[in-house]
């Protein structure tokens, strides 16, 4: 529903071709909502198809034929069943990349896995809320979003090497891959990864998010140039060395809680990112939309979140999601 759909629609927006095929009901994903759908699938050509068929396959095999790559968004034994492996494909382009984003990869098993699930499987939830409540999830659909861009990075890479193949890319892989950091140090050091309060930063001090005499503030001190600004500009003495700060954890928490009280969440930000200090306000999704107008464009009758990449001389073409079928089938 999401991590394939992400994936293909990125490439579309940087201008490939991108056929969507569904099944005679349309992909799942349509009966959420048409802004959901949307959000995910602007720009695509669809064709129902039904592999299940001889003529469904000649189809995929035609599509195959003149296409740089296929990226499928199933179960293994679905994938596998259906023929969409490079294995099972090469007879129609030796060139044609396949990319399968599954749970647990290609050989893991068909056991449920969904965003949520991975999240929980991986470890991302018991590092997620406040230490003293139940473990909890980011709030949005990280575990898909991630795959599906490792997924685009895969068949990019792939098609430039100039060789076909497959690539088996899971929710479940990237997931631990974005753990990095707290993976090394247990790995090398066996330090275990804890949720901190205000879900602060498992070596740097101090680098959470702190309530303010109104809303709460992000604030991002990395090393002893950040802290000597905000330090002068918050009233806070001491604590000079990034060393120390790590050391004595709870006393600078403390004193630096007890300085951002004396001023707004929107009033800090303001005082601290002239300084070059990292620091920003706690807002919620719309207000963010509201203050970043260029982030949103139109396709067709839907208003989305366009491509966050940039290309100099390059601007997409954001057009509607397809209707299904429209393409064919």
């Amino acid at each position: 529903m999401l991590a394939g759909p992400y994936a293909t629609m990125m490439l579309a927006d940087l201008g490939a071709e991108v056929t969507k095929l569904e099944p005679a009901g349309g992909d799942i994903s349509r009966q959420v909502s048409d802004s959901y759908f949307a959000s995910l699938n602007r720009g695509k050509r669809s064709v129902r198809i039904d592999l299940g068929t001889d003529s469904g396959r000649a189809r995929l095999g035609e599509l195959v034929a003149r296409s740089h790559a296929l990226l499928v968004n199933l179960k293994p034994s679905a994938i596998r069943r259906l023929g969409l492996t490079y294995d099972a494909l090469r007879e129609f382009n030796e060139k044609i990349v396949c990319v399968a984003i599954t749970g647990y990869g290609l050989h893991g098993g068909d056991d449920p896995a969904f965003d949520y699930v991975i999240q929980a499987a991986a470890g991302i939830a018991a590092l997620t809320g406040d230490p003293t409540g139940p473990p909890t999830l980011p709030g949005y659909s990280s575990a898909d979003n991630s795959t599906g861009l490792t997924a685009a990075l895969g068949l990019l890479a792939q098609i430039v090497s100039g060789r076909g193949g497959q690539i088996d890319v899971s929710l479940y892989e990237v997931m631990l891959s974005q753990l990095n950091y707290h993976a090394a140090a247990y790995l090398n050091d066996g330090k275990r990864p804890r949720r901190r309060p205000f879900g602060a930063h498992s070596y740097y001090v101090p680098a959470q998010i702190f309530p303010t005499s109104h809303g709460h503030l992000a604030l991002f001190i990395t090393h002893d140039g950040f802290w000597k600004s905000f330090a002068a500009e918050a009233g806070v003495t001491g604590f000079e060395r990034m060393a120390d700060r790590v050391a004595r954890r709870e006393e600078v928490l403390a004193a630096v809680t007890t300085a951002l009280a004396a001023d707004t969440a929107s009033g800090w930000e303001a005082r601290l990112r002239p300084l070059g200090i990292p620091a920003a306000a706690v807002r919620e999704l719309p207000e963010a939309l509201d203050t970043s107008p260029d982030a949103v464009v139109s396709a067709g009758d839907h208003r989305l979140v366009g491509s966050p990449i940039r290309i100099a001389g390059y601007r997409p073409e954001y057009r509607p999601p397809p209707r299904l079928g429209e393409h064919g089938g």
